[in-house]
């Protein structure tokens, strides 16, 4: 079993910006899809409209979320899609979460 220091400092060495739930949730679904549109998101993550959003510009100035604007039928779509920063910094997260898991086991 670690030592509840060393676990203690593994979880603040956690990403903080991905261990958020919400850029949790958003960067998880994304890590399943190679894109989605804004209202799918909101819809599949329970966030409103101006959560999701607030959450989505955050991840783009970390360079872990891609959003591009366009229009269907004359109408706004939003898309989202991780960066590969992006999806790394999910991967890492997954990786140094379950190593923390394990040690506490």
């Amino acid at each position: 079993m670690a030592e509840p220091k060393d676990s203690l400092q593994s979880i603040m060495d956690l990403d903080r910006l991905v261990h958020e739930p919400a850029r949790l949730v958003i960067l998880t679904a994304l890590s399943e899809a190679e894109s989605a549109e804004f209202l799918f998101l909101e819809k599949l993550t329970g966030l409103t409209r101006g959560n999701l959003s607030a959450q989505c510009q955050k991840l783009e100035a970390a360079g872990y979320l891609q959003i591009e604007k366009s229009f269907r039928a004359r109408r706004p779509v939003t898309t989202l899609r991780l960066t590969p920063e992006g999806l790394q910094a999910i991967r890492d997260y997954r990786t140094k979460l379950m190593e923390l898991l394990d040690r506490q086991a």
